[in-house]
This record gives structure tokens, C-alpha cells and sequence, in this order.
């Protein structure tokens, strides 16, 4: 093996496959999974191994389709009202249920409800039959011998009921892909234990290998999760060639790097022959398509989002094809993409997005492209693909969207793009109650970037809560600036405090605004636009304080949430945020302001069918009681639609002696 193969390149995602296929080849090619006899009761889903013919036909005897007489057809001709026939019982007509073998000599059967009983022997009726009426024939539904299903078809629980109707009590399948998941690093702390004992600083909880493990089993496969193997060479090795000798393909989790060299793939190479390290794909880069001991293997990328990405795109493949089946194409959907994105040259990169149809328009939203951030697998609703040597995406361009979710439940999404809180998370929960099919999926981009979504129609809503320095007022100065031609409504949410989240027991006594120019104090800032940011720099204006005083005011964040993870972390000693934040992370809290948080939602979406379950929520009590127990919340007008005249109203409320 050269050592070409030990150290990362930059293949193309085309030619990467186009390699690893010929390792195979060289190897002998991807074998098919043998076959094995299982009964019926414990195949759905698997792949039947060999074309499966009819033992039995069905029914396979001629049957009484009817409750009634079962007679010879040619008797019975001429019966009608006027000119009923009697039949004499025994002889000519016997008694039958649905389901019964036709006696011999008849060939008909007559519903009881047309049947007459004149005596004991003597039967009358007024309607005739023709040949095999009311009868299931022998073989009507199938005949024994001919083809049930083909080989290599995914079964059913009906296909199960028709092999069994059939004469079959078992049935010949693929065997199962057996995987073989290891996952490497000595940081790796398996999640039951890290459940139980708690982790430290340097742990990484794996939870890898039950992502790779859940996908495997939906496309068929079985996974054999081997526990962390710490990052000893000599260890990993043993592991791989134990579990090649129990395996049909072998993944290494997070063994792969962007270092110069990887003994991963070193040991990969002494095992056969890695026809790949590194892919020009974005994320998983660093990916490893390898044949050890005749059979496939992957090193897949540490990061969550790189490693489900290269499972689905070399791992997928490799077990539909060892069951004889082709991977099926998931539905694609062309939606517009909410914001630009740019995209390194040469790089095919696959961009996880949020959907949801605004305005008959279907929206893709981009979620955080951060290869660690597991959340963005559990929100993304499909994959975006931007092809190699494209330099990205302007927003509101077309782009084509691989669903990861139900069409159907796309279209039932309502799309909020805005300031985050804690309640929207909430609302998204109680919502269901009313409409159990209904989402909400959630942008944080801060107030400001809330509004301009409207104003491009790429959202139903937006989450506001910005302050005007000119009046004091709140949201509808900015709504007036921003969107002067749309129709808005603002509905209230919530008024919440806004002040410092410092670490527990407040160990630095911080109490004001003039606290954060201290030189030993480290502030964690909100992005510019945010609604907290400009209350912010509203009041440092008020008390004269510039913020280039403020040690950390550069350093941005996006929610109240990675406020409040910054100062538990202890690389900020203080972040502007809500009690709810502080509250969830076991911090301290110093109340400084009371804000209004509202809702900017363009009137033709607030009277539609589709919000109707958010305004039925923002009603509900059970909703108020949870947003206002997090802490920080007052509730008493959520719902409300705020007019500009209650803005004035409450100015000159709050102004009152």
C-alpha cells in the first residue's frame, strides 16, 4: 500500500464511489447476503432470497361464498315471484355457511334471505342462480404453483397473509447485513455511564454508534455496537480483526482525521486496502472508504452531522446492495432557500434545512452548518445539495431538497423566524394539543432578522422585542420602518425580565449595568439585531457607558440558552439574558429591565386555518401557567393584539407618577 493512502486527500464525491467500487472488485466483489428459512410470523420487512410459488391454492376447495341452499344452478331456472320453485331439502338443496365446501353435484348457492321454509323437507324460492354464484371457487384468489413474489422483495404484513393463505408456514430470506460499529477516542464516555455517574470537563458522551445503529436497522441491517476503544493502536487493532471475523462490514467511528497522518487508516491499509481518505464533501471530509479482509469498510468522521451524512452516502448503499436491493430514492421538493448561503468551491456540501410553505411558497430555511451540532439532525425536515464548484446560494434561489420527513407534515408547519425564548419551545409542544399534527419550526436569528423574514415572506411569525431609543416604545416603530406595505398584527406574548446570568451564588457581586466595565469581568454579548442586544445598548447609552469598555462585548451568541452555556462554562463571567435561561442551567440571576416580547405576524396569516391552534394556545391557561413558570414571565395579556394606540397607553402609564 503506498502511502498515499495513510494521509487525507480531496476526492470527489464521484470518483470517491467510483473507487471504492473498484476496491471491491479487486477484492471480489460486494457479496450477497446468504439466505436463511424464518417463519412467517417473524418476516415482515425482510427480503425474501428466491421467487416464492404457491403451495396451496386458495381456496382450495370450491367454497359457499353466502349463508343459504347450495343447489345445481339449472334447478333453480324460471323462480320468481309469480312462479317460485320447491326444492326438496338432501336431494336437491342442502343447507350451507359462508366458508363451507359445496356438497357434491351442486354448483351454486342461494343467500338464505331469498330462501322460503314451507315444512321440514320442503324449501321454496322466487330467485334464480346462475353456475357459481355465491361460490369461491377453488383457486379464485390463487392457484397452487404460480409466482407469489419475486425474490428480492421487501415483505409485507399482507405478503405475509398471502404466503400463509398460500400453504406456506416459512419463508426463505436474505440474511441481515451483520455491522460492526467501533467507535474510537480515549475522551469517549459511553452514554449509559455518562446517564449514571455524570461527566467531566474533557468527556465526550458516544452517541455515535446509536445514531449509526438506528439507521442501520431501518434499512435492514443488524448492528453489532462494540463499546469505546481508547486511542491505542495495538487496541484498535485487535478490535478490528475480532470484529471483522463476526462482521459483513466494518465501521470505524471518529477515527479518521484531518492530520497529516491517521493510524486508522494505517491499519485499515495492513488489512487490505483503503481505496479512499477524504472526500471533497462538506461535512465528513475526512472519511475513509477502505476493503479489510475482503470485506468493506468505512472510517466514519467523529462529528454527529459527518458521520450520519457519509453513513447515508457510502454505508446506505453497501447494505441495500448486500440484500440484493437498490437504496430507495427519497421524494425530492424544490423550495426557495430563506437566507444566502456561501459554499467552498470544489466541495459538494450538503446543507440541512427546515421546511415550511409561507405565502404557497415552500421555504427552506438553513439550520447551523456545525458538524457537531446534533440538534440540527433532530430539526432538519430534508438535506439541501450544493454541488461541487458552486459558490452557494442567494436567497430566495431554488433549491432542490432531499424530505427526511413526511411531505404531509411539512405542509402543516408554521414557520417562526426571530427572537428566541424559551416559550416559542413551549408553545411548540402545547400547540399540539389542539392540532396533533401541526409544528413549529424555529429560527433563531435575532428580532430584527425576524422582521426582515416577513418582509421576504419566509415565515408566518416572528418572535420581537425591539426597543425604539427615539420614543421608548416597543416593536411597532421597527414594524412601521420595516414593513410600511404589509398588514400586521403584533399579539402579545409575554413581558420578561431581562439582567445578568452569572454563575451560581453570583461569586463576582455583579448588580448593574456600570458593573460589566470592570477589567476583571467577561461579558458574553447577543448578536446584533437581537432584541436583547439593542435593550442593551439602549440603557448602556442611558447611563453613559460606551461599550468599548465592556471586556467581551464583540463576543456574540444567538439564543438566551448559549448565554446562559458560556457563563456555566465559565469562559464569560456575566450574559445579558432571561431567568428561564439561568433557571435551566442552575445559574444565578440579576433582574434588571422589563421588556415586552411580542409576536409580528402579517394579518392574512393570523386569520388563517393554520395559525388557528397558536391562537387557541396563546388562550389556553394551561399554556400562560407554563410560560409563566419558568420564571421572569408575566402573562396576564398573552394573546392580546396589541394596537399602536396600547403602546401609547402604556407609555404614558409607565410615565405616571
Amino acid at each position: 500500500m503506498t502511502k498515499r493512502s495513510y494521509y487525507l486527500e480531496d476526492v470527489a464525491l464521484n470518483d470517491a464511489v467510483d473507487r471504492f467500487a473498484a476496491a471491491l472488485e479487486r477484492a471480489g466483489g460486494l457479496p450477497l447476503a446468504t439466505a436463511e428459512t424464518i417463519p412467517l410470523d417473524q418476516a415482515r420487512g425482510r427480503i425474501t432470497a428466491a421467487p416464492i410459488m404457491a403451495a396451496l391454492s386458495s381456496p382450495h376447495y370450491h367454497a359457499a361464498a353466502m349463508d343459504g341452499i347450495a343447489v345445481q344452478a339449472a334447478v333453480t331456472l324460471g323462480a320468481s315471484e309469480t312462479t317460485p320453485v320447491r326444492l326438496t331439502l338432501s336431494r336437491q338443496a342442502v343447507w350451507v355457511d359462508t366458508g363451507d365446501p359445496l356438497p357434491p353435484d351442486t354448483d351454486a348457492v342461494v343467500m338464505a334471505e331469498h330462501v322460503q321454509t314451507l315444512d321440514a323437507t320442503t324449501l321454496e324460492i322466487v330467485t334464480p342462480v346462475a353456475p357459481w354464484q355465491h361460490v369461491r371457487p377453488l383457486g379464485e384468489d390463487i392457484v397452487a404453483t404460480e409466482l407469489l413474489l419475486p425474490a428480492g422483495h421487501q415483505l409485507r404484513p399482507v405478503d405475509l397473509g398471502a404466503l400463509a393463505a398460500a400453504g406456506h408456514a416459512t419463508v426463505a430470506v436474505r440474511v441481515r447485513p451483520r455491522v460492526a460499529i467501533i467507535p474510537t477516542g480515549s475522551e469517549l464516555v459511553p452514554f449509559e455511564q455518562a446517564a449514571a455517574q455524570g461527566v467531566q470537563a474533557g468527556d465526550i458522551i458516544e452517541f455515535n454508534s446509536l445514531i449509526i445503529a438506528g439507521m442501520l436497522e431501518e434499512w435492514g441491517a443488524i448492528p453489532l455496537r462494540y463499546p469505546p476503544v481508547a486511542d491505542r493502536e495495538e487496541l484498535l487493532r485487535t478490535t478490528m480483526r475480532t470484529a471483522l471475523e463476526h462482521c459483513d462490514i466494518l465501521v470505524i467511528n471518529a477515527g479518521s482525521s484531518a492530520g497529516s497522518e491517521d493510524y486508522t487508516a494505517r491499519l485499515l491499509a495492513e488489512l487490505g486496502e483503503v481505496a479512499v481518505h477524504g472526500v471533497a464533501i462538506r461535512p465528513g471530509h475526512p472519511a475513509i472508504l477502505a476493503v479489510a479482509q475482503g470485506k468493506p469498510a468505512l472510517g466514519l468522521p467523529g462529528y454527529p452531522v459527518s458521520t450520519a451524512l457519509t453513513a447515508e452516502l457510502f454505508l446506505r448503499p453497501l447494505v441495500y446492495r448486500m440484500q440484493g436491493l437498490t437504496p430507495p430514492a427519497r421524494p425530492k421538493v424544490s423550495a426557495q432557500i430563506s437566507r444566502k448561503l456561501l459554499s467552498p468551491l470544489g466541495e459538494d456540501e450538503f446543507v440541512r434545512v427546515t421546511l415550511g410553505r409561507v405565502d404557497e411558497r415552500l421555504v427552506a430555511t438553513p439550520l447551523s452548518r456545525g458538524a457537531g451540532l446534533v440538534s440540527a439532525l433532530m430539526r432538519a425536515d430534508g438535506l439541501a445539495h450544493i454541488p461541487r464548484f458552486a459558490e452557494g446560494l442567494h436567497a430566495g434561489a431554488e433549491v432542490a431538497v432531499e424530505l427526511l420527513r413526511d411531505a404531509a407534515s411539512i405542509e402543516q408547519t408554521l414557520v417562526a423566524i426571530g427572537s428566541h425564548d424559551l416559550a416559542l419551545d413551549l408553545l411548540a409542544s402545547h400547540m399540539r394539543r389542539f392540532a396533533p399534527g401541526v409544528r413549529l419550526s424555529s429560527a433563531n436569528v435575532g428580532s430584527l432578522g425576524g422582521l426582515m423574514a416577513l418582509k421576504r415572506r419566509d415565515a408566518h411569525l416572528a418572535g420581537t422585542h425591539l426597543l425604539d431609543e427615539a420614543t421608548g416604545s416597543y416593536n411597532w416603530p421597527f414594524i412601521k420602518r420595516l414593513l410600511p406595505d404589509e398588514e400586521m398584527v403584533l399579539v402579545h406574548l409575554a413581558y420578561r425580565e431581562q439582567g445578568f446570568i452569572v454563575p451560581a451564588g453570583n461569586p463576582m457581586d455583579l448588580a448593574a449595568l456600570h458593573d460589566l466595565v470592570r477589567p476583571d469581568v467577561r461579558f458574553v454579548n447577543r448578536q446584533k439585531g437581537s432584541g436583547t442586544r439593542v435593550l442593551l445598548d439602549y440603557q448602556l447609552k442611558q447611563e453613559g457607558l460606551a461599550p468599548e469598555q465592556i471586556n467581551g462585548y464583540a463576543r456574540e451568541e444567538f439564543t438566551h440558552m448559549a448565554v446562559a452555556a458560556a457563563v456555566l462554562s465559565g469562559s464569560a463571567n456575566v450574559g445579558m439574558g432571561i431567568l428561564a435561561a439561568a433557571r435551566a442551567l442552575g445559574l444565578a440571576y440579576v433582574p434588571l429591565f422589563s421588556e415586552r416580547y411580542d409576536l409580528a405576524i402579517p394579518r392574512r396569516h393570523w386569520e388563517s386555518a393554520l395559525l388557528d391552534p397558536l391562537r387557541r394556545t396563546l388562550a389556553d391557561p394551561s399554556y400562560q401557567q407554563a410560560v409563566a413558570a419558568l420564571g421572569g414571565y408575566a402573562v396576564a395579556k398573552m394573546g392580546a393584539v396589541m394596537e399602536e394606540a396600547d403602546e401609547v397607553q402604556e407609555r404614558k402609564a409607565a410615565a405616571a407618577p
